[in-house]
């Protein structure tokens, strides 16, 4: 299983991006998929979870700014992010959980300038 992520980028704060990761390979379907991220010094952490049937799960720190999504046809895990600040910059690692294995995406890093 191969995981691609794209879409991030250097944005203002208060601006918004669109992050998206795509699976690939024999799968035939992702029990849960998400999004964790890595700051500079810091420890990679949870950003957002979705089961395939559409449970979801959010770091305290983007509740309300953040939004995951998925589409089981495609394979594909969406995370809208609105409202961002400073503090959420980091490489952005998709991931996705298929029965007891786990898989990472490449980073995509997001910056967000004050």
């Amino acid at each position: 299983v191969q995981l691609q992520a794209s879409g991030g980028g250097l944005v203002q704060a208060g601006g918004s991006l669109r992050l998206s990761c795509a699976a690939s390979g024999s799968v035939f379907s992702i029990d849960v998929m998400g999004w964790y991220r890595q700051a500079p010094g810091k420890q990679r952490e949870l950003v957002a979870g979705i089961t395939t049937s559409g449970d979801l799960h959010y770091a305290d720190s983007v509740k309300g700014r953040f939004t995951i999504s998925r589409d089981n046809a495609t394979k594909t895990t969406y995370l809208q992010m609105n409202g961002l600040k400073p503090e959420d910059t980091a490489v952005y690692y998709c991931a996705a959980v298929i029965g007891n294995s786990g898989y990472w995406g490449q980073g995509t890093l997001v910056t967000v300038s004050s």
